[in-house]
């Protein structure tokens, strides 16, 4: 009998904890991805270059035929103990005639 009431006890902690990492709780904040009509976007992952902290970071990948698009970050700011700030300093999209369209 306490195997099951573990197990059970188990099974809710581990639900409550994925539940908080739901794509509501970012909707719900404003920093979820902005919706693509018909879900159909390109999504594959761009190349980050960490820099040390209270530097910005620097994320790209190619947009497009013949284009190559930048994003830095300016600053990570804490609001309470979940919610993190992440305030962006520019996005640049510059011709890179390396970036084929797939």
């Amino acid at each position: 009998m306490r195997r099951l009431i573990r197990g059970a006890l188990g099974a809710v902690l581990v639900v409550l904890a994925v539940s908080g990492c739901s794509q509501r709780h970012y909707d719900e904040r404003g920093k979820a991805d902005a919706p693509v009509a018909g879900r159909a976007g390109e999504d594959s992952p761009a190349e980050v270059y960490n820099f040390p902290d209270g530097f910005g970071n620097v994320a790209t990948k190619c947009v497009g035929d013949g284009r190559r698009g930048y994003a830095t970050t300016k600053s990570v700011r804490q609001e309470d103990e979940d919610d993190v700030v992440v305030l962006p300093a520019h996005a640049v999209i510059v011709d890179d005639s390396e970036c084929r369209a797939p």
